[in-house]
């Protein structure tokens, strides 16, 4: 029988390394823009996210939003949308990335409560979605379509 790694990867697929937080969560290495972060993979969330406070750092351009973010322990937050984003998860690329940005104070809060690192951001369902990911539990990591 064939490994999952050995399937995915004669289906051109790129294999990517997580990392199982305190909290449960799965930790990525994400490249936005040409510079390197760290993020959160949620499944759960419909969109990529970035800080707030790392507008300049990832070197993205903003602009207002109607989307009111909402998450554990909190909701209705403003926020601001960049377009346009690159982003490089592995070998995985993709340009014209559209990115939410809000205060992630309260998710880096709740991180470092549980001897976690804080994140840049969370890359969400609509990446996921893009790279026809397939995540495995058992050996920690993610793969994307390349």
């Amino acid at each position: 029988m064939k490994s999952l790694k050995k399937f995915l990867s004669s289906k051109n697929y790129a294999r990517i390394p997580l990392v199982m937080t305190e909290t449960n969560h799965f930790e990525i290495a994400a490249k936005i823009n040409g510079v390197s972060g760290r993020f959160i993979l949620d499944t759960g969330a419909s969109n990529t996210c970035v800080g707030m406070d790392k507008i300049d750092f990832f070197k993205m351009v903003s602009e207002v939003s109607d989307i009111k973010a909402a998450g554990a322990g909190a909701s209705e937050m403003e926020t601001l949308v960049s377009n346009k984003n690159k982003i490089q998860i592995g070998a995985w690329k993709k340009k014209k990335q559209k990115m939410v940005l809000f205060d992630l104070v309260h998710v880096n809060k709740a991180l470092t409560l549980h001897n976690a690192l804080p994140v840049d951001g969370i890359i969400g369902g609509d990446v996921l979605k893009k790279g026809k990911a397939v995540i495995d539990y058992d050996k920690k990591c993610l793969f994307l379509k390349l």
